[in-house]
C-alpha cells in the first residue's frame, strides 16, 4: 500500500521575490524594487488595487529611489556637506535674523530669477550651514550647485592659468545654476584674484543666481581687493537686487557647552580668520 505524501511547510513566510523575479529585476536595473515589494503587495491585497495601478505604484517607488540616489550624488560633486540642510537648521537657537527672509530664500524664487544672496554676520553664526542647505534644495530641483571656499576658487582659478584651462573653468563658473561663494574676503585679494572676483560677477549677473557668505559687509570688500575700481564695478552689480540676510549673535562655540563636536561652519571659520 502506497504510503500518502508529505507536503514540507516553510518555517517562515514565503519570499515573494523569487529567483526567476529577482533575475529580471537585476537585467532590467530595478532591484531596488525587492525592497518595498513585499510591504507593497501587502498594501494591494488590502486594497484590492487593480494590476495598472499596483505597477504605477511600484514604479513610482523606484523613481522616488533614483531620484533620492542622483540627488546624493549631484549633491557630493557640488562639495556640499550633507548634513547641513534646512530642516537641520537650529531655529530655536539663539540667533537675530529676517525668519521671513530666510523662508522666502528657501522658496527659491531668487534663483529662479538670477539673483544673489548675501549672508553676512560674524564667525560662526551658521552662514555656511544656510549656505549649503539652499544648495541642497538647489539640487532637490535639479539645479547645478557649486560650493567652494573663496581661497580655493581663486587657487584653482591661478592653476587653471598655468595649464591653459582657465577659459573653460571659468565658462563652467559662469554658467552653473547656483554659485556658493563661502568665506568671502576673509582675506585679502590680490591683483589676479580681483580681476577673477570681477569676471565672475560680470559673466553671472541677472542671469545666474550667486550665494556669498563673508564676515564682512559688502562696503567693507573693498578694502580687501587690489583694484578698488573693478571691485566697486562687481559689488554694485552683486548687490543690485541681492538679498541680503544678516545673522547676528553668539557663535556656536559659545551657544554650546560640553564636550559636543563643533559645528563645521564655526570650526572652520575660526581658523580662517586666525
Amino acid at each position: 500500500m502506497n504510503q500518502p505524501s508529505t507536503t514540507t511547510i516553510p518555517a517562515g513566510p514565503v519570499d515573494p521575490v523569487s529567483t526567476d523575479l529577482s533575475r529580471i529585476l537585476r537585467a532590467l536595473k530595478l532591484s531596488g524594487l525587492k525592497d518595498t515589494l513585499p510591504e507593497r503587495l501587502v498594501l494591494a491585497r488590502q486594497q484590492k488595487m487593480g494590476h495598472a495601478a499596483f505597477l504605477e505604484l511600484l514604479l513610482a517607488d523606484e523613481l522616488s529611489r533614483r531620484d533620492s540616489r542622483s540627488a546624493t550624488l549631484r549633491a557630493a560633486r557640488a562639495g556640499l556637506d550633507a548634513s547641513m540642510r534646512l530642516e537641520s537648521w537650529d531655529d530655536a537657537a539663539d540667533l537675530s535674523y529676517d525668519r521671513m527672509l530666510l523662508s522666502d530664500l528657501s522658496t527659491l524664487a531668487f534663483a529662479e530669477a538670477g539673483h544673489s544672496v548675501l549672508l553676512l554676520g560674524p564667525v560662526g553664526v551658521g552662514k555656511t550651514h544656510l549656505a549649503t542647505a539652499l544648495g541642497h534644495a538647489g539640487i532637490r530641483r535639479r539645479m547645478s550647485v557649486h560650493f567652494t571656499r573663496a581661497d580655493k576658487l581663486f587657487t584653482r582659478l591661478r592653476a587653471a592659468r598655468l595649464d591653459n584651462s582657465l577659459e573653460a573653468e571659468m565658462r563652467r563658473i559662469a554658467t552653473v545654476d547656483m554659485l556658493i561663494v563661502d568665506d568671502f574676503a576673509i582675506k585679502p585679494l590680490d591683483t589676479t584674484e580681483t580681476n577673477d572676483f570681477y569676471e565672475i560677477v560680470v559673466e553671472r549677473h541677472r542671469r545666474k543666481s550667486t550665494i556669498i557668505s563673508s564676515n564682512r559687509e559688502p562696503a567693507e570688500w573693498m578694502a580687501m581687493t587690489a583694484d578698488t575700481l573693478l571691485a566697486q564695478s562687481a559689488i554694485d552689480r552683486l548687490t543690485q537686487g541681492a538679498h541680503t540676510l544678516v545673522i547676528e549673535g553668539p557663535s556656536w562655540r559659545q551657544r554650546n557647552t560640553g564636550n559636543q563636536r563643533p559645528n563645521l561652519d564655526e570650526n572652520k571659520e575660526t581658523r580662517n580668520a586666525k
